[in-house]
């Protein structure tokens, strides 16, 4: 059998919500999904996420709701993040933080889906090493599931291809999060597994990163802080349409998903 994983980018405060509440549950009926993932550290004003959003993105249609170096900037997630499972920190943080780095859901196919989130090390906060702990996770939830997709929440172009190398074959797909930016380079690696650099921003376009670019353009020019508001234009989904044999657990296809508001 074959299922159909639709992966979003980053979604950046009310206007990325605002797109989804509009397009999402439309999108999942026209191409037959089966599990939604969308990475959500961002949604809370741009940084960050509360108990309320997660709940309003699980609405829209999100199956599960990856996170990043922004999971804790809003306290009030803490408690729901102990709480529900469908819901991810970054598995390479401390094991004492609160909150788990995977999980394994049924799909609206009745194929169990394991998601797992890291965070990477070139450019970031210090965390442990994420291709350690993917390893130790695989353990676990390659006895649930073969349909496996990792979220690698990195700056470094180069450590999220890495890690897409490191996993071929034992992963459905490796996706990359964290610049906003929407690469070109989705591929099928030679042992099945799906890879793209970085799935881009699910909100306004008409930015830089999702930010209003007078701000930007302000603190880059002055060197002075200025607080970065989250834009208002050009609203557009970001992310990729994987197809994926239940059997195998590998891919067979993968292409970039764009949704704007006038679709």
């Amino acid at each position: 059998m074959k299922i159909n994983v639709l992966v979003i980018g980053d979604i950046v405060g009310k206007p990325g919500r605002i797109i989804l509440k509009n397009k999402l549950k439309a999108y999942i009926d026209r191409e037959q999904i089966h599990f939604c993932i969308a990475n959500g550290e961002n949604a809370a004003g741009g940084a960050g996420i509360t108990e309320e959003i997660a709940n309003e993105l699980f609405s829209y249609g999100v199956d599960v709701i990856t996170m990043g170096d922004h999971v804790w900037d809003k306290k009030d997630i803490m408690h729901f993040l102990e709480t529900n499972r469908s819901i991810l920190r970054p598995g390479n943080y401390s094991p004492l933080a609160i909150g788990r780095g995977y999980v394994v859901k049924t799909s609206h196919a009745g194929t169990p889906v394991g998601v797992i989130n890291v965070l990477g090390r070139v450019f970031m906060k210090p965390v442990d090493c994420p291709f350690r702990v993917v390893d130790d996770i695989l353990k676990i939830v390659s006895k649930e599931t073969k349909v496996i997709f990792v979220d690698m929440h990195a700056e470094a172009t180069s450590e999220k291809i890495a890690m897409g190398w490191y996993l071929d074959g034992r992963v459905s797909a490796v996706v990359g999060t964290h610049t906003h930016v929407p690469t070109a380079d989705e591929k099928i690696l030679p042992k099945g597994t799906a890879c793209i650099s970085d799935l881009g921003m699910t909100g306004p376009h008409e930015s830089i990163l999702g930010r209003k670019i007078d701000c930007v353009l302000k603190a880059i020019t002055t060197q002075m802080p200025t607080r970065f508001e989250v834009a208002e234009g050009d609203i557009r989904i970001n992310g990729v349409k994987v197809v994926v044999d239940s059997q195998t657990g590998k891919a067979d296809s993968i292409k970039r998903v764009e949704v704007r508001e006038g679709d």
